[in-house]
């Protein structure tokens, strides 16, 4: 927790990365003009047929429309705001990012509503009602899904050297229920749940990262955040979370290349020298970011990774930002 003082000059406690005192997620925290907060969380099934994404953006960063304002002077994170949900594997793929302005958005302690669609901790578990419609292809993502923790986390490590950019997980290790109406899925697997949160926009502290999380056979998570920041040296953060929350940190091994997106963004994954890395499948392709599934050897063992490289330059690029109102509509 930090402390902000209030207008009589009472300080008073406020959540720091997307948490409470508990480690429990919590979505009532301020953000900056300017600024973001995401929670995130991705999963794939027990029996390695299905994938899920999803991304719960207070200043939703990749928004041509809160770059615009900010560049205007009415940088609001709250007017700015978005659910992401990728599908992946049987079933067909199906992605969807409207994005929400304050009209639509209300976010207490518990929950956080987007429209039609809601994200709320009941106590023991993150729930996340979807009711969203896919683009470019305008077919609709509606259900349930409830991500369980097995334990809480309370590690946050800042991204650069100014300290402006955090990130940790919140539940590293968990287990998760899909149950869709539309498409019709039902299954389970195991889930990673984290959050990132900025006092300033993205494309002022960093290059590019790579990130990758994988689970290990004892259930152990592993991540590695590999920041290329345009100040300071390369920031490795390399850590183990435990089935409790508990975390350790690990020598990062070396870095490996990976082939290049169709949209010629590289990909570059840690791993250990002996058995090299290997593109299971690419998941989202975008102008500036690209998501993957990996084998890797880490700490011993051969794991399957999610893995995304995120190009920052290309971002804040004149053509990208004119192509992302397709991919990003948003509703005022």
């Amino acid at each position: 927790m930090r402390s902000f003082d209030e207008p009589g000059g009472n300080p008073r406690p406020l959540p720091l990365g997307g948490r409470g005192a508990d480690g429990a997620p919590r979505f009532d925290q301020p953000v900056p003009p300017g600024g973001y907060l995401w929670w995130y969380f991705d999963a794939l099934s027990d029996d390695g047929r299905h994938g899920l994404t999803v991304i719960a953006f207070v200043g939703s960063v990749f928004s041509p429309y809160y770059a615009l304002a900010r560049s205007l002077g009415h940088g609001d994170p709250d007017n700015f705001c978005a659910l992401n949900v990728a599908l992946y594997g049987e079933g067909g793929k199906r992605w969807a990012m409207t994005e929400r302005g304050r009209g639509q958005v209300s976010r207490s302690r518990d929950e956080y509503t987007l429209g039609p669609s809601r994200v709320r901790w009941d106590g023991r578990a993150l729930v996340v009602d979807i009711d969203e419609i896919g683009v470019p292809i305008p077919r609709r993502i509606r259900g349930r899904v409830r991500v369980e923790p097995e334990g809480l986390c309370r590690f946050i490590a800042p991204l650069d050297e100014a300290g402006r950019h955090h990130w940790g997980p919140i539940a590293p290790c968990a287990r998760i229920e899909v149950e869709l109406e539309q498409p019709r899925l039902r299954w389970r697997g195991h889930a990673y749940l984290d959050s990132n949160e900025g006092s300033e926009p993205v494309d002022r502290a960093f290059i590019d990262w790579d990130w990758s999380r994988a689970t290990m056979a004892g259930g152990d998570t592993a991540v590695i955040y590999d920041v290329r920041p345009r100040q300071g040296g390369e920031r490795v953060i390399a850590q183990r979370f435990g089935r409790d929350g508990s975390a350790r940190p690990f020598e990062a091994p070396p870095r490996h290349r990976l082939p290049t997106s169709m949209w010629r963004i590289p990909r570059q994954v840690r791993g250990d020298a002996v058995d090299p890395p290997q593109l299971l499948a690419t998941l989202e392709d975008t102008p500036f970011y690209v998501r993957s599934k990996i084998s890797s050897t880490l700490l011993g063992e051969r794991l399957t990774s999610i893995h995304e490289t995120l190009d920052v330059p290309r971002v804040v690029s004149l053509p990208v930002r004119l192509m992302l109102p397709w991919r990003m509509p948003r509703r005022p």
